[in-house]
């Protein structure tokens, strides 16, 4: 049986709308800090990194959500939201902020139902548990996946050895930095449920097995076993 299609409740005006809020709350968190904010001297903890992993992970989302059947316009909207307290609030509680963030968003902007409202804070809130996936909301579950799905593969590669430069790291580091891509992507592949979430988490892990083998066959020091 095929997933019903049904029409987005979201026009693509919206969204953007959306997009341009959190794109500009982000910046504001930065510029309104007078230390810069916390580590703001790693890229992935600035404005500019933040909205492209929200936009990553809308994406992801969206394209999970799709093919396993869940609201696609609750998911991608709190997919836009899930992270934009993640900058001027405790990581601890970022989550609850966005929430609350969100909701004044949509309230203020638009006429959406209420239960729609009440579905995508509730995602965000719940974005950062760790419990199983089993315990969420479908919705959640495919924002979940996603978020976590944005930091395996080239992406997650890419900023480990951006990070190594900030660790005064030298490139023969390279390969075990690689090898925490792909630790955290052997815990994601056991944490997610879905089938969609799966297959792409195991393209990713292939990509950074590539490069992890490129790399050793061209630099000989880099050798030791890589477990797939």
């Amino acid at each position: 049986m095929g997933v019903e299609i049904k029409e987005s409740s979201v026009s693509e005006a919206e969204y953007e709308e959306m997009r341009q809020f959190v794109s500009d709350y982000l910046t504001a968190s930065v510029e309104n800090e007078e230390d810069g904010g916390r580590m703001r001297w790693y890229p992935w903890h600035s404005a500019e990194y933040r909205f492209n992993h929200i936009l990553n992970v809308e994406e992801l989302a969206a394209k999970i959500a799709e093919r396993e059947g869940a609201d696609v316009d609750v998911v991608r909207v709190a997919a836009l939201f899930h992270d934009i307290a993640k900058l001027d609030a405790e990581q601890d509680v970022h989550a609850e902020e966005g929430a609350r963030v969100a909701r004044e968003f949509l309230a203020s902007h638009g006429d959406y139902p209420q239960s729609f409202v009440e579905q995508v804070c509730q995602s965000v809130e719940d974005h950062s548990y760790q419990g199983p996936l089993a315990d969420v909301s479908l919705e959640t579950r495919c924002l979940i996946e996603a978020d976590i799905l944005d930091k395996v593969g080239a992406n997650g590669t890419a900023l480990m050895l951006l990070r190594m430069g900030y660790e005064a790291r030298t490139h023969m580091d390279a390969a075990e930095m690689i090898e925490r891509v792909l630790e955290r992507g052997r815990d994601a592949s056991r944490r997610i449920e879905s089938d969609t979430a799966e297959g792409i988490a195991h393209r990713r892990l292939k990509r950074v097995k590539w490069f992890r083998e490129w790399l050793e066959d061209e630099v000989p020091e880099m050798d030791g076993e890589i477990e797939l």
